[in-house]
């Protein structure tokens, strides 16, 4: 009776020592669960408060500027003794050095990717692709005044009249600098692809380079797709490089040779300058924030709409 008394007295505590180690073990995963949880929610509210310091700051400012005239006019000069305030020029920069950074950017990364997929060894590929990394590590800084002070007078040799602000060396300057992720992205969507389609196609009689364009290419067309619109979004929204190589006169042009002023830049020159805080020279940041905002929006949700309806998927 004794042994029997203490084997259920043990059987009893084992009992309850598994059920307090169960219970420490949910208490940890719901510690765990709630720690990721606040993790992803950092992004989300910290996005929420910049949607709403940019509409706080930017409303004020259409209650004295309309906006008709905001995205219809042509002149921008708020800083100017006749104000205007017509965003067009600063679009019509952005975009003009963003085209021709994408322009170089697009071919050349695309062709690198392809190459580091489906040609390369895996001892050339473990270190080109590091290395062309390395272009996505240099400080923009850096970028902005090699474009200034050398890209600028190696293009002035070939085109005479070229301005020494201009869009054309800041947008090739910040094409070299998005080319890493065109190619990285692209070369991840080219690798991902079943070797088993690869096989098919030369058992066929295809050859490496009709494998690499008519199989290769279509199947993993979703991220190479997106890949150019994560870009575009990384060329609109920069910032060093066209405030130190492209200038800050907004014309509404599109020779690239010419000086321009991209919003990004007109962000700095006031952010940087003298204007005082709650003016509506100084708002004026914020209205231009806010169309910035928007437009690496559509292009993020273009990018995600790309991917959702095109993407391949394998078993």
């Amino acid at each position: 009776m004794g042994l029997t008394a203490r084997s259920a007295v043990e059987i009893s505590t084992a009992r309850l020592q598994r059920g307090i180690a169960a219970r420490w073990r949910e208490w940890g995963e719901l510690a765990v669960q709630a720690l990721l949880f606040f993790a992803a929610m950092v992004s989300v509210f910290t996005t929420i408060g910049i949607v709403a310091v940019l509409l706080v700051e930017a409303l004020p400012f259409f209650q004295q500027v309309s906006l008709k005239d905001f995205l219809l006019d042509t002149q921008w000069t708020p800083l100017f003794a006749q104000k205007r305030f017509g965003i067009m020029p600063l679009i019509a920069g952005t975009f003009l050095t963003s085209a021709v950074a994408l322009a170089l950017a697009m071919p050349v990364g695309l062709l690198s990717a392809i190459y580091l997929s489906e040609y390369a060894s895996p001892r050339v590929r473990a270190v080109l692709k590091p290395a062309l990394e390395i272009l996505a590590g240099i400080p923009t800084v850096v970028y902005g005044y090699f474009a200034l002070l050398t890209v600028t007078p190696l293009l002035k040799r070939i085109i005479p009249d070229l301005e020494t602000f201009n869009a054309l060396s800041a947008g090739l300057t910040m094409g070299v600098m998005i080319i890493p992720l065109i190619s990285s992205l692209s070369e991840d969507a080219l690798y991902a692809v079943p070797s088993s389609l690869r096989e098919a196609a030369y058992a066929l009689g295809a050859t490496r380079l009709e494998v690499a364009v008519r199989v290769v290419i279509p199947a993993a067309l979703s991220g190479i797709a997106a890949s150019f619109i994560l870009a575009a979004s990384r060329a609109v929204g920069e910032t060093m490089i066209v405030a130190i190589a492209a200038g800050q006169r907004p014309t509404l042009t599109l020779d690239p040779r010419r000086a321009i002023e991209t919003m990004t830049a007109y962000i700095v020159q006031v952010s940087l300058g003298d204007t005082p805080h709650g003016t509506l020279e100084f708002r004026t940041i914020f209205a231009v924030g806010l169309v910035l905002f928007l437009i690496t929006l559509v292009l993020n949700l273009i990018a995600i709409r790309i991917i959702e309806r095109y993407r391949e998927v394998y078993r």
